[in-house]
């Protein structure tokens, strides 16, 4: 009941609520970034790093430092107060977190399917994986030719069997039906995360509405723009949008039938939550689409936590931890290859 949570919410939620408030208190800040952005080597971001959070679980790496390791690192500090959190959590908080998990499921699936597809080492692609992602039977997903298989032999066991409903076809897996496939879990996964949320109601149910109806206009942008020139039709494309979001439904007839990335962006600036992101781009520039959403995505993710109450800031923090990750990525690599120049191309500022 909205507006009556401030009454029973701390009994289960407080603590936890308490602790998610403290982790996004030891986001890195604009001037860590602009730190980061200055060092020559990537022992210098570990030494700047060290008096982070991060420092703990970087302090034992020797030199000379990789990319990967600095990602991989600072994912398992998300990883375990993930798991902390879970751990503390009770129902319907539990079921909140293990779908902000899901997604992750899906990408380990794609990537290991597409992998197997090109003849990769099944165990160089999960290591590869997600953690937040992992479950136990990944490993034999290599075995399947079909989505039916695919389903059949690995999937019906994990929780996104409901959302293979969809895709449960005999056709053999190849490039472009593991990206309509990716595509149509995703959207059974929205769907699925969103009428959860309405259930819960109250603060959790709007904030996490809005939210979520973002990810959905980001991915009905994302397909289109992918889309344009290959052989996907109005009516295919028209199937991987999700049954909700601020474009649906008037804005998915719209953008199911455009040709090239002008027609999206005259669509999208109908929409006025969504002209300053398409009023940043020149014509026919779509580079800077990402990080534009990308931006966007982090305003509204540091909104959810002006209000309490509300699970919204579950989610919103374990956002902006793997945007900051990305973040440390694009420094790292920009570092190990000598490209200061284009170190702040893609570093989204979360303070």
């Amino acid at each position: 009941m909205y507006g009556f949570e401030a009454m029973t919410f701390n009994i289960h939620g407080g603590y936890l609520e308490a602790i998610v408030r403290g982790h996004k208190s030891g986001l890195l800040t604009a001037a860590d970034y602009n730190n980061l952005c200055q060092c020559e080597t990537l022992d210098d971001i570990k030494m700047h790093l060290s008096a982070t959070e991060y420092g703990p679980y970087l302090q034992n790496e020797p030199s000379p430092l990789h990319t990967t390791t600095i990602v991989e690192k600072c994912t398992l500090k998300l990883v375990d107060e993930y798991k902390h959190m879970l751990c503390q959590a009770t129902e319907p908080l539990s079921t909140f977190l293990q779908y902000i998990t899901y997604g992750h499921m899906i990408d380990n699936v794609v990537l290991i399917v597409t992998g197997t597809l090109h003849e990769r080492d099944v165990q160089e692609l999960l290591e590869k994986c997600h953690p937040l992602g992992m479950f136990d039977s990944i490993a034999t997903l290599a075995v399947a030719q079909n989505m039916r298989e695919l389903y059949r032999l690995v999937l019906v066991d994990t929780p996104l069997a409901p959302y293979f409903s969809e895709c449960i076809t005999s056709e053999d897996l190849d490039d472009m039906n593991i990206e309509i496939m990716r595509n149509t879990l995703y959207k059974a996964y929205l769907e699925d995360f969103y009428q959860f949320c309405q259930k819960l109601g109250g603060a959790t149910a709007e904030i996490m509405s809005d939210i979520l109806a973002f990810e959905a206009d980001r991915r009905a942008v994302n397909i289109t723009i992918n889309s344009i020139g290959t052989e996907l039709t109005r009516e295919d494309r028209r199937k991987l949008y999700s049954s909700f979001g601020l474009l649906y439904p008037y804005g998915h007839e719209e953008l199911a039938v455009c040709e090239d990335i002008d027609q999206v962006r005259g669509v999208m600036e109908k929409y006025p939550p969504y002209q300053h992101i398409f009023g940043k781009l020149s014509y026919g520039e779509s580079q800077m689409l990402d990080k534009a959403f990308y931006e966007e995505e982090v305003k509204r993710l540091c909104l959810s936590f002006e209000q309490q109450f509300h699970y919204g800031v579950f989610f919103a923090y374990m956002r902006l931890r793997e945007q900051e990750i990305r973040n440390l990525m694009w420094i790292s690599e920009c570092v190990a290859q000598n490209q200061k120049s284009r170190v702040h191309d893609s570093v989204v500022f979360i303070f």
